[in-house]
């Protein structure tokens, strides 16, 4: 269902923007905007007017938790081609409510110790605890993206991780956690002028790395593995959705909306009061 909080979509966000069988990454546009024909304008409206809904469900969530223990959690997945703004979806979106509530896990290149063990090993230890909003930039996926493209793991290796990863969001959701999986999909022209600003800007330099233009380079290759990747893993209980994304705005309102209809559906509830409040204001009136 739509946020009740965002009125200008014209279709069911998620619903639009779900990885479905016969999906092909190369017939979405990255400058389109599915389920929204409103202005950038528009798009930034509805996004301010969802922050208040989510900081409220997200506090509810949170405040659930510290009595039911059993309390669902939230995972975003946040997956993309370098600079295609999952930063501003961490400050944008998630920014926006306490972040008490909120685990955030940025996942580099794996320590000895992490490679030592399954892929999913270092992946485990940072899922969210109940009445939390995790948010992974970048996970387990690197592992069949980067791994694929850059050969680092046999073919075998790579088949056998799908399988493991789709295991492993099955025992999250069997658990209560809602599975929010979002690939941010930029053009190569969007990426190159990005990467270009960050060039250009001083305060933009220590975001810039060399590496991402060897990425580049292999921009077919990386289509082809999220191809595969979505064809591998997009569940029933985990799926997928791909969200255009050179325009920034878009993109934002699209990830809000796909939380807001994950906690929507959860429904938190603020905590009935343990002792008697009658009793309590009586006291605290008499101090």
């Amino acid at each position: 269902m739509t946020a009740k909080s965002q009125t200008r979509w014209t279709g069911e966000p998620a619903d639009l923007l779900r990885v479905e069988k016969g999906f092909r990454l190369a017939e979405v546009d990255p400058r389109s905007t599915p389920g929204f024909d409103g202005t950038k304008k528009d798009g930034r409206a509805d996004l301010a007017d969802g922050v208040g809904e989510l900081d409220e469900l997200q506090e509810r969530l949170y405040a659930q938790s510290r009595v039911e223990k059993d309390t669902p959690a939230v995972l975003l997945v946040l997956q993309a081609m370098d600079s295609a703004g999952k930063g501003g979806i961490v400050r944008h979106v998630i920014g926006s409510v306490d972040p008490q509530g909120v685990r955030l896990k940025a996942f580099k290149a794996p320590t000895a110790e992490e490679r030592a063990h399954d892929f999913l090993w270092r992946i485990e230890k940072e899922t969210p605890p109940p009445g939390f909003i995790g948010v992974f930039d970048r996970s387990h996926y690197e592992d069949v993206l980067i791994g694929r493209v850059r050969e680092l793991a046999p073919p075998e290796e790579i088949e056998r991780r799908y399988g493991a990863i789709n295991d492993f969001e099955k025992r999250l959701t069997d658990a209560g956690t809602r599975v929010v999986k979002v690939m941010l999909h930029i053009s190569p022209e969007a990426q190159k002028e990005r990467l270009m600003e960050r060039l250009d800007r001083p305060d933009k330099h220590w975001k810039y790395n060399p590496g991402d233009v060897d990425e580049r380079m292999l921009w077919p290759a990386y289509m082809d593995a999220y191809q595969v990747m979505f064809e591998r893993t997009s569940t029933a209980s985990a799926p997928w959705h791909v969200i255009p994304a050179d325009r920034k705005w878009y993109a934002r309102l699209a990830v809000q909306a796909l939380l807001l209809e994950a906690l929507e559906d959860i429904d938190p509830q603020w905590p009935i009061a343990d002792f008697d409040v009658a009793a309590e204001k009586e006291r605290l009136a008499a101090t």
